[in-house]
C-alpha cells in the first residue's frame, strides 16, 4: 500500500560502492553503503554492464530493511555524464538511458543511477528522477570563450551538492534560491568555484581542469611551462594525465591527499606544508574574487561546502581575504543523498516542474 507521503528511494552510484538511503518526506528511514569488491566489478566488460548486479544488492538490503517496494512514491539516481543541461529535476527517460549507455561524454559510476532508477520505476510505475548531474551548464556565452578559437570552456563542477547548499542559505536568509546571488565553493578532491545569479550557475572553473588546486588535482597551471613539460619527454600521454588529475595538486608535493595529515605537518614546522596549505586557502580566495566581478559586485553570501570546509585552518584563511565581498556561510560536508532526495520532493510536491531530457 502507498503512504500518504512521499517515500523516495535514492541511489547513489560511486566507483567501488554504492550509497542508498530511502526518505518519508525529509525524515530518513535508511541510509547504507555497499561496498563492491574489486573482483566483483572486473567480471563486467563495461561499467554500465554493472547495474543488475548492483541493483539486485539494493533490493536484498531493502527486503532485509523491511522496506516494502510497494510504498515507494518514487526513486532517484544520481545523474552522470550526459551532455551539457541545465539544472534541475529531470525525469528519466529513454534518450537519457541511450546517452549513458553510450558514454559518450565518459565513463563514470554515476552514469549507472539513471539507469537502475529507470528499472526500478518501471518495475513499480513510479516516476524516476535525476538532479543536478556534474553536466549542468548555466554558463553565460561571455563566459565560454577561452582566448583560444581551438578551445572552448565547458561546465563540469559538483552541481548537485552546491546548488543544494545554496537553497539551504537561502531559506535560511529566507529568500528564494531564484532571489539571490551566491558564490559557492566546493572543496573537496576538485575545487569548484561558480557563481550563482538568480538560480543559475553563469560561470564555474572546470574543477579537473582549471581554477584552484585541490588535493589531487593541478587546477590551472602556466600553459608554457605545461606545454614544455607535455613535449619534455619526462612522462608518456598517460602519465601527464595521471599527474595533473590524481598526482597533482598537495599529493605531488607531500604524497598525501588528506589535508589533516599536511595540516599536522605544518603545525609540527614544516615550512613548505604550511606555505602549499596557505597557497591553497590563496588560490581559492582569488577564485572567489574573480567570480565575484562575474556578479558584478552584488554577492548576497560566499558559501564553502564540501569536505576541506571542516578545515578550521583553511577556511579561515579563505574568510580572511574574501569576507570584504560579502558575509561567508560555511557548510562543511556533502549530503549528496539529501540533495538528490530534495530534488525528487520538490517535484513530488509540485515546488518545482519536472525538466525533460532530449
Amino acid at each position: 500500500m502507498k503512504f500518504s507521503t512521499n517515500r523516495v528511494l535514492v541511489i547513489n552510484p560511486g566507483a567501488t560502492s554504492t550509497k542508498i538511503a530511502v526518505y518519508d518526506e525529509e525524515v530518513v528511514l535508511l541510509k547504507k553503503t555497499v561496498e563492491h569488491p574489486i573482483q566483483s566489478l572486473e567480471k563486467f566488460p563495461r561499467l554500465i554492464d554493472q547495474y543488475s548486479y548492483r541493483l539486485d544488492l539494493i533490493l536484498q538490503i531493502l527486503k532485509e530493511e523491511k522496506i516494502f517496494l510497494e510504498t515507494l512514491t518514487a526513486v532517484v539516481g544520481r545523474g552522470g555524464l550526459l551532455k551539457p543541461l541545465a539544472g534541475g529535476t529531470y525525469a528519466v527517460n529513454e534518450k537519457m538511458i541511450e546517452d549513458l549507455k553510450k558514454a559518450e561524454q565518459g565513463e563514470h559510476a554515476s552514469n549507472l543511477g539513471a539507469v537502475m532508477a529507470a528499472n526500478l520505476g518501471k518495475s513499480l510505475n513510479i516516476p524516476a528522477f535525476i538532479v543536478d548531474p556534474v553536466s549542468v551548464d548555466e554558463m553565460e556565452p561571455v563566459a565560454r570563450v577561452s582566448g583560444l578559437a581551438d578551445i572552448k570552456r565547458i561546465s563540469l563542477s559538483h552541481a548537485l551538492n552546491m546548488k543544494a547548499v545554496a537553497r539551504k542559505v537561502a531559506k535560511k536568509m529566507n529568500r528564494r534560491y531564484e532571489e539571490a546571488n551566491f558564490i559557492v565553493v566546493h572543496l573537496g578532491s576538485g575545487v569548484s568555484v561558480t557563481p550563482h545569479k538568480k538560480g543559475k550557475m553563469i560561470d564555474v572553473n572546470n574543477a579537473k581542469a582549471e581554477g584552484p588546486f585541490s588535493p589531487d588535482r593541478c587546477g590551472g597551471l602556466p600553459a608554457d611551462q605545461l606545454v614544455n613539460l607535455c613535449f619534455s619527454g619526462k612522462y608518456t600521454h598517460e602519465e601527464l594525465k595521471k599527474k595533473l588529475l590524481g598526482k597533482g595538486g598537495l599529493y605531488s608535493y607531500f604524497a598525501t591527499t588528506d589535508v589533516r595529515q599536511v595540516e599536522a605537518m605544518a603545525e609540527d614546522g614544516d615550512v613548505q606544508a604550511d606555505i602549499v596549505l596557505e597557497a591553497l586557502a590563496y588560490q581559492v580566495a582569488k577564485e572567489i574574487g574573480a567570480m565575484a566581478t562575474v556578479l558584478m559586485g552584488e554577492v548576497d553570501r560566499i558559501v564553502l561546502t564540501g569536505g576541506i570546509a571542516y578545515s578550521q585552518r583553511i577556511v579561515a584563511d579563505i574568510m580572511k581575504r574574501v569576507k570584504f565581498i560579502a558575509p561567508v556561510e560555511v557548510v562543511a560536508g556533502e549530503e549528496e543523498l539529501e540533495s538528490l532526495a530534495l530534488g525528487a520532493l520538490r517535484v513530488l510536491r509540485g515546488e518545482e516542474a519536472v525538466a525533460q531530457y532530449s
